[in-house]
């Protein structure tokens, strides 16, 4: 954060004029300094506390400090003052939803003020699946996408929505329909072979880029497409040859699918050179999770420096700081809506939540994120000193905030893949509900497994393995590789987030 900020926030409260307030705020918000732009905010509204712009700023400031409680407040009043105004119209349906409050009327207001905005139609569909009304979301979408062909991102939510329901043939009917209208059109190719990439679709991926080469002509998307699939599918022959045409590598995503090849086909040492000259040039954290990978299977000691310290890993048993288990767990199943997992997720033979949980305003839930706040700012006190080569020894280590937080509802032979998170800073795992030891099938059925990357064919001893206990919570850094053993029967019940880097901003629209 600037002093200039700070120095534009004490001018403007200085001034007593709103419009140099806003500009201030809107600034500071840039520098993440929502903390310190609360209180001149606070201050000059109470001399124009008929400023619905000033109202808007503050709804922006306290849901950017995560605390939808006083946002909802604040952007009620600003479109109490602007009932017309769109922009507010749809700040405050989208925090009523994300805080789990009904949101549909909201959304339907904000889209008969900027019926051009998309983006409102997308939400509007989440909202309607959180009341219940998921028949409704998807026909609402595949009506606009059928009037649109080339709304290439209603496809691609519509396919979403269309998996987690349950439909796993025709979940992305609409890109056929809307390709039998634009033939040629490559972004919606694009599209469609991208939602197909999925580690049980690759097969149907493979067949939608040549029909999409033979329609759109060829494209390097095609291409890398084509090699991701075959190098997931295990045709590393045919993998490599598509790797060679798309050299050199300089997309991120690229990179890190050729470093999944190569430790497939037991290149690692070019894997670890490649990864040793990208990870820290990868703002985006990708590439670590890879190179530790590589650096164990080779013995190189520098995985300990990544990955091995004690401290990495926590594990605390917050069962008392939450709050009753039972009841905790009656309102996260009462939020699991959806009939199988979600699309392009670790998960597998279970649900996932919508939506931020940490957002949501019920008692139970603002409990849970507090008891989880405390034990996460016990453990990054427990890191060992700053190392700005270290993807996680960053140096500004406070505030505690969430990138994401979700519920996850597995059920007999229900597992997590081994997957990272690396766009975050530490992930976890909550115990709420477990299966009876004689459901789980015993040994390390349902137990998490750190350290692991199977689904690369690769045979490395977990780092760590943790038995689930109810109210047990399990830190650990994101860009570590992490999965479940699946369990027989009885349903397994678990909190999971990321907690951000402090500094590092988060998109939050509008």
């Amino acid at each position: 954060m600037s002093a200039q900020v700070l120095q534009m926030l004490r001018r403007a409260a200085e001034s007593n004029d709103p419009e140099a307030m806003l500009s201030a705020g809107a600034e500071a918000i840039r520098a993440g300094a929502e903390a310190e732009a609360l209180r001149p905010v606070e201050e000059i509204l109470r001399r124009s506390p008929d400023h619905p712009r000033l109202w808007q700023l503050l709804g922006l400031i306290h849901r950017n400090l995560e605390d939808h409680e006083r946002s909802l407040h604040a952007f009620a009043k600003a479109a109490e003052l602007a009932p017309e105004d769109a922009m507010i119209a749809h700040a405050l349906a989208c925090v009523r939803y994300e805080a789990g409050l009904p949101a549909g009327r909201h959304f339907e207001h904000a889209m008969r003020l900027d019926p051009s905005d998309r983006s409102i139609l997308l939400r509007h569909a989440a909202a309607r699946i959180a009341e219940g009304r998921e028949a409704e979301a998807i026909a609402g979408l595949h009506e606009e996408a059928r009037r649109d062909p080339l709304w290439v991102e209603g496809h691609k939510a519509l396919a979403r929505l269309r998996w987690a329901a349950g439909d796993r043939e025709d979940f992305a009917e609409s890109f056929e329909t809307a390709l039998a209208a634009a033939p040629r059109s490559a972004p919606l190719w694009r599209a469609y072979v991208e939602t197909l990439m999925h580690d049980e679709l690759h097969e149907r991926a493979l067949a939608i880029v040549e029909r999409g080469r033979a329609a759109a002509g060829a494209d390097p998307a095609f291409d890398a497409a084509e090699a991701i699939c075959r190098s997931e599918r295990g045709e590393l022959e045919a993998a490599g040859a598509l790797f060679r045409r798309l050299a050199p590598l300089r997309d991120v995503t690229i990179i890190v699918a050729y470093l999944r090849f190569l430790l497939r086909a037991g290149r690692t040492d070019e894997a670890a050179r490649i990864a040793e000259k990208s990870a820290s040039k990868d703002p985006s954290d990708q590439i670590w999770p890879y190179l530790s990978i590589a650096w164990r299977l080779l013995g190189d000691p520098r995985w300990q420096w990544l990955e091995g310290h004690p401290g990495f890993i926590g594990v605390y048993d917050i069962a008392d700081a939450m709050p009753p288990l039972d009841s905790l767990a009656d309102r996260l199943r009462s939020l699991h809506r959806t009939a199988h997992h979600p699309l392009h997720q670790s998960l597998r033979g279970g649900t996932q939540t919508e939506g931020h949980l940490f957002q949501r305003i019920e008692p139970e839930i603002r409990m849970l994120r507090q008891a989880v706040v405390e034990a996460v700012e016990r453990h990054v006190a427990r890191l060992p000193p700053p190392d700005p080569s270290h993807p996680l020894l960053i140096r500004r280590r406070s505030p505690i905030g969430f990138s994401g937080a979700w519920s996850v509802r597995l059920t007999g032979g229900g597992r997590h893949v081994d997957h990272v998170h690396s766009a975050a800073w530490f992930s976890s795992a909550l115990y709420v509900a477990l299966p009876s030891e004689e459901e789980s099938g015993g040994g390390d059925s349902g137990w998490l497994i750190l350290g692991q990357a199977s689904g690369l064919g690769i045979d490395l001893p977990p780092i760590r393995r943790v038995e689930p206990r109810p109210g047990r919570l399990v830190l650990f850094p994101s860009t570590m590789w992490h999965g479940t053993r699946p369990f027989a029967a009885g349903e397994r019940l678990t909190v999971a987030f990321d907690v951000k880097r402090p500094g590092r901003r988060i998109a939050i629209t509008p």
